[in-house]
């Protein structure tokens, strides 16, 4: 006869591994609190716009139909499934609905990658890794497409590092993931992108035996997923999109999201860079070849673009967590899958989950969210749409917000519709970097109106160009009206005798 003991820890083990849920309630609860910081980019505004457009019309935009400079020109919005999401939350609940809907996307990223890790590593290790991550992450983590492809972003990464640390294939299953992704951002190319390296590192990694095959599978997988990855409403095209973004060159320094790493104060980035570099020093870690390869590519991206560092955030431990188990221990007995049927575990999902909807609802009545000032000059185009104007020149940050309220925008964050000289050329305009743009411009597309930050350089010049009246201004922007009578200077007589 067989006698089973059952340890005190694993009679407790039920109530063991719920690692993620609070990870989730924490980050669901701090972004809540710093809700309207969610709004600040001026994106959400015609992002809401565009979801409802294709919700009215039942239909995807094939050209622009909003600005007065490029109206008619081909654009497709590889992001229409996230708008849709956006513009439906805004229907239901106002501002309070992109914001929760964001909210909620970020927490579920967090929970997904506090479960995984935690399969492998103790919950300390996990909780470095989470907090590492949401360092790096929250000056990105906006009412935006990208938030709401960050979960399947990190199950379908996690999937093919799983493959990979198995020394299988990736599982078939994971293909509806990429369709989804590539509907919800354009960031699936990424996700496509991944396939070979991790595959590599699989092949490089099995037995010899099993390697032509699993060379094989892998392939089949790539060529599935990249199918997969076509299934939405403009099908390869997409793929071009994707392209299109990142041909835009001089445009991207310009954009903060897209500017290199900048190192004149300690951030984030560099804390987790040295205490990394610190850690793998201190205990020896050594990683497959191809892991070194992925981790590497992902650091240069993190250090040439700032986007970069929630890829770095998310993936990084994923592909650290399996040889990190091995040389610093890992999670041993896996207590988060033995508790998962628990009844008792299910009654406090339940419960958390009911207390933060009840908690939701309490804290939007008494806090309502609204876009910041900075990017929603309110009263200014309220003034502004009294003129009836329709060729208006803008600072880029006020296009979301003209969109979003029905006036044509000269220029907004459509970048890869303007194309990076027209962008570099009202850029160079609004700051006077090239005074002979803003003459040029203003002229070349018969600007009836401009609406400009109100310290912007060319607002300031246009308080003393003649045949320009300023007819509002306030903290934020202000607004001049082409008028051929408005004089500002008078020229100095000039006395033809004087020598």
């Amino acid at each position: 006869m067989t006698l089973s003991i059952a340890h005190p820890t694993e009679a407790a083990s039920p109530m063991r591994g719920l690692l993620p849920l609070w990870v989730g309630v924490g980050v669901y609860a701090l972004f809540l609190v710093a809700g309207n910081r969610l709004l600040i980019d001026p994106d959400t505004l015609w992002q809401v716009t565009v979801g409802q457009w294709i919700i009215d019309h039942r239909a995807v935009p094939e050209t622009d139909i909003y600005s007065f400079t490029m109206r008619g020109q081909p654009w497709i919005s590889t992001q229409w499934l996230a708008q849709i999401a956006y513009a439906k939350a805004y229907a239901v609940a106002g501002w309070s609905g992109p914001v929760v809907l964001a909210d909620g996307a970020i927490a579920a990223t967090f929970v997904l990658l506090a479960r995984i890790l935690s399969r492998r590593l103790a919950e300390g290790t996990t909780l470095v890794f989470v907090a590492a991550a949401l360092a790096l992450m929250v000056p990105h983590l906006l009412a935006r497409p990208h938030v709401l492809a960050m979960p399947v972003m990190v199950m379908w990464v996690g999937g093919l590092i799983d493959a990979a640390d198995r020394r299988a294939a990736p599982s078939f299953w994971l293909l509806p993931l990429m369709a989804l992704w590539g509907n919800l951002h354009g960031g699936f190319v990424f996700g496509l992108a991944l396939i070979a390296p991790i595959g590599f590192d699989a092949v490089l990694n099995a037995d010899t035996k099993a390697r032509k095959s699993l060379v094989l599978w892998w392939t089949a997988f790539a060529a599935a997923a990249l199918a997969a990855s076509c299934c939405t409403p403009y099908g390869w095209n997409s793929l071009l999109a994707s392209k299109k973004i990142l041909d835009l060159g001089g445009t991207l320094p310009l954009l903060y999201e897209w500017r290199a790493a900048q190192f004149d104060s300690i951030g984030p980035l560099e804390i987790c860079l040295l205490l990394g570099l610190g850690l793998a020093l201190l205990r020896g870690v050594r990683l497959p070849p191809m892991r070194i390869v992925l981790l590497l590519g992902l650091v240069h991206m993190a250090l040439a673009q700032t986007r970069s560092a929630e890829i770095l955030a998310l993936i990084a431990p994923l592909l650290l967590a399996a040889p990190l188990a091995k040389q610093i221990g890992g999670n041993e007995g896996n207590d988060a899958e033995a508790a998962a049927a628990s009844p008792m575990r299910g009654l406090l999902v339940a419960s958390v989950a009911a207390f933060l909807v009840a908690g939701t609802v309490a804290y939007a009545a008494v806090h309502p969210f609204r876009p910041h000032p900075h990017s929603a000059p309110v009263a200014a185009v309220a003034e502004l749409k009294k003129f009836n104007l329709t060729r208006v020149f803008n600072n880029y940050d006020f296009g979301g917000f003209l969109i979003a309220n029905g006036v044509a925008p000269f220029i907004d964050g459509r970048t890869e519709l303007y194309g990076e000289k027209f962008f570099v050329d009202q850029h160079t305009a609004v700051t006077l970097s090239r005074p002979d743009n803003l003459f040029r411009m203003l002229d070349e597309y018969r600007v009836e109106a401009t609406l400009l930050r109100t310290e912007d350089p060319a607002a300031k010049l246009l308080d003393h160009m003649d045949g320009w009246r300023k007819v509002y201004s306030d903290d934020i922007a202000t607004i001049h009206v082409r008028e051929s009578g408005a004089m500002h200077a008078v020229a100095p007589a000039v006395d033809p005798n004087t020598n």
